[in-house]
């Protein structure tokens, strides 16, 4: 991946910059400082340029123009943050965002961090720097050739403020948490190739370096502990699966660890119940669950999180060969109940099945939340715009929720019960993994929520979000890294200290 942005903090002082960036609200008027370090000549033709552009300091908004004569800049870039009425609404990591999307590669910008009507804190500014490294973010590994060797430059981008040294400290774990969402924005957009199983494994190992502590559970162990469950999803591949345990202890010794648990299936085809080849290769990202979580446990070690936290992830490929498993088996799970395999491309619910009651039963959690790409049914609820969450405790779901709005990272809640819970009962064996097409988000849900005992416990399914994500302010990347920054909040809010 390309990380096309160089970051500092200064002064509100000076101009340096070839572009120079201010903001403005809805009367299109500079905070003093501002005004003089644009020059006398800048606001008449901001005017004159706002009024053809019909620019009127709306939120996210950006208009460019060139700097008037004798000015220490090359261009003057103006980005509206709306009404002060609405200042406690604006986002200022989308505000960040929207910055970026108007830098030039290899160019250098100044971004005056002062409103006419009102300050910028530390956190709204540290908020707007996460939103510029984000929508600087592009996975171009694999490209050996490109049109302008300048697209691949980065910008270097000034943030001038009047507390420099605070903005500076509130932007550490800022930082932490914009290479969380990169590592999870990496894996989901490597190809299955370079990311099988092991691969991703060695991926998450690296997080030792920030005093993570790693175990790495190959086929034999998982035999021996009984994750049948999950170890026939992955029986049909030449890849051997793996379970990855990473334990960040920022908290309390002996403190109750907070945990979550995420699907990574590698790649899937669907194994016997063959997927259509159209957009097969999308199924890369099957394992966004798994990268979010990985995402998430950088976050958390990198700003040094006071919290013990555990992050499990169940890495899998799911294929179709001679020795994959058929609609009709019947496994059992580690939890001891037996499930009988209606589709084999019902598969996600497997691995976390093994998964969730592995986590639970060793480090007994104070709660569990697990992501997983697990149902296109959730595409059709809910679209692109929300996760979808199930979970058996209200007050674990009201702070998803919250989390979700301060974030942007939003969850919509569906319901859970008995009358769904029967829809995946079988015949032969205590459940079947798919209960067809109606509800079926929801009865997958259920399915997961059989291998969770009393532990407060949160799904959340990300098949709509956490790949093929749509264009917005702070993402132009396939994988957009969804639910670390939510997670993180959760964590930050709730559970620290």
């Amino acid at each position: 991946m390309s990380q096309r942005l160089k970051l500092e903090v200064k002064a509100l002082n000076a101009v340096e910059g070839q572009d120079l960036v201010v903001l403005v609200s809805d009367g299109l008027a500079l905070a003093a400082a501002v005004e003089s370090l644009t020059g006398e000549g800048a606001q008449a033709p901001l005017k004159r340029a706002a009024a053809a552009e019909r620019f009127k300091g709306k939120a996210y908004a950006a208009l460019t123009l060139p700097s008037p004569q004798g000015a220490p800049y090359e261009r003057l870039i103006v980005v509206g943050t709306g009404a002060e009425a609405d200042r406690a609404d604006l986002d200022f990591v989308k505000l960040g965002g929207a910055i970026a999307g108007r830098l030039g590669a290899g160019r250098s910008a100044e971004v005056l961090l002062a409103l006419p009507d009102g300050e910028i804190a530390p956190a709204q500014a540290a908020d707007l720097a996460l939103g510029l490294k984000l929508r600087a973010y592009a996975f171009d590994r694999y490209k050996t050739k490109t049109k302008d060797k300048d697209e691949a430059e980065p910008v270097t981008v000034t943030l001038r403020a009047t507390d420099s040294s605070a903005v500076k400290k509130a932007l550490k774990a800022v930082d932490a948490i914009a290479a969380g969402v990169v590592l999870a924005r990496d894996l989901v957009n490597e190809p299955p190739n370079v990311l099988y199983p092991e691969a991703f494994a060695d991926r998450a190992a690296k997080l030792k370096k920030l005093g993570v502590e790693i175990e790495i559970l190959d086929e034999k162990d998982l035999k021996k502990i009984g994750m049948r469950a999950l170890l026939g999803v992955g029986q049909g591949s030449r890849r051997e699966s793996r379970v990855v345990v990473m334990r960040w202890n920022g908290g309390k010794s002996g403190e109750q660890p907070v945990a979550f648990v995420g699907k990574g299936v590698t790649f899937d085809t669907g194994g016997i119940s063959l997927k259509p080849g159209a957009g097969m290769e999308d199924m890369k990202g099957d394992m966004a669950g798994a990268a979010c979580v990985t995402g998430l446990m950088h976050a958390l070690a990198a700003r040094k999180a006071k919290v013990n936290a555990i992050g499990v992830i169940g890495l899998v490929e799911n294929m179709p060969d001679g020795n994959a498993q058929r609609p009709g088996d019947i496994v059992t799970s580690l939890s001891g109940q037996t499930i009988e395999i209606i589709n084999t491309d019902a598969e996600g619910r497997l691995v976390l099945a093994d998964a969730l009651w592995y986590t639970q039963e060793r480090f007994k959690p104070r709660f569990m939340i697990n992501l997983a790409t697990l149902t296109g049914a959730i595409l059709i609820a809910l679209g692109q715009e929300n996760a979808g969450l199930f979970s058996n405790n209200d007050e674990l779901a009201e702070r998803l929720g919250a989390a979700g709005r301060a974030t942007g990272e939003t969850v919509w809640r569906l319901p859970l019960g008995k009358a769904y819970d029967k829809m995946i009962d079988s015949k032969f064996a205590d459940m079947k993994n798919s209960a067809g097409r109606h509800a079926g988000s929801i009865t997958a849900a259920q399915f997961l929520q059989r291998h969770v005992n009393d532990t407060p416990w949160a799904h959340l399914d990300i098949a709509g979000t956490g790949m093929a994500a749509s264009n917005s302010e702070i993402n132009r990347s396939w994988g957009p890294g969804w639910g670390v920054r939510l997670l993180d909040r959760l964590v930050a809010d709730h559970y620290e200290g």
